[in-house]
């Protein structure tokens, strides 16, 4: 994979966040029946970005919760080649049974991460409403599933993949095009 081009820097990360807090804020009026859960890995990291935002724009905290999909998975085999998957757990802080859950990723793709998701939160609860919101949408979908809330929309091609790195995880913030 070699590296095409980068998409967002850190700056635009930031401003993409800033801006889909507000559009959370807004749409929900407010965020007192709202809860924020972040699909493991670095969707939890963009999820606790948006509560801190959140918690700035509204001086109102906002619950943060992660989910781990990998037992909801529809193409767990294709992934784990006769291992057993590495589950990480879920915690999410509140019940959720009758809230806004915003459910948070880094990359909407084909839609099935988001699928397994829905699964995992509807087995923890019942959400009175599941909204999504993704740094980079690229398109591509295989499930009738589309964000709510998008930094970017990043239209690529099936040979090309986007790299999402966040400072928690990988010492910078960036969106990136890579190519085959």
């Amino acid at each position: 994979m070699q590296a095409k081009a980068i998409v967002l820097d850190e700056p635009m990360i930031r401003r993409a966040l800033t801006r889909i807090s507000h559009e959370i804020v807004e749409r929900n009026k407010g965020v007192e029946e709202c809860i924020l859960v972040g699909i493991k890995t670095r969707g939890l990291f963009v999820a606790k970005r948006l509560a801190e935002r959140i918690q700035q724009i509204e001086g109102t905290s906002v619950a943060v919760g992660e989910l781990d999909i990998t037992l909801y998975r529809d193409d767990l085999t294709l992934y784990s080649k006769d291992k057993d998957p590495l589950v990480k757990g879920s915690d999410i802080p509140a019940d959720i049974t009758n809230k806004k859950v915003i459910l948070v990723d880094d990359v909407l793709y084909t839609g099935r991460t988001v699928r397994a998701a829905m699964d995992a939160l509807v087995d923890i609860g019942r959400p009175a409403q599941i909204q999504l919101a993704v740094l980079a949408d690229r398109g591509h979908r295989e499930l009738p599933i589309r964000a709510d809330y998008v930094g970017k929309n990043i239209p690529t091609s099936s040979d090309e993949r986007i790299v999402v790195e966040l400072a928690e995880v990988d010492q910078e913030d960036k969106v990136s095009i890579y190519e085959k």
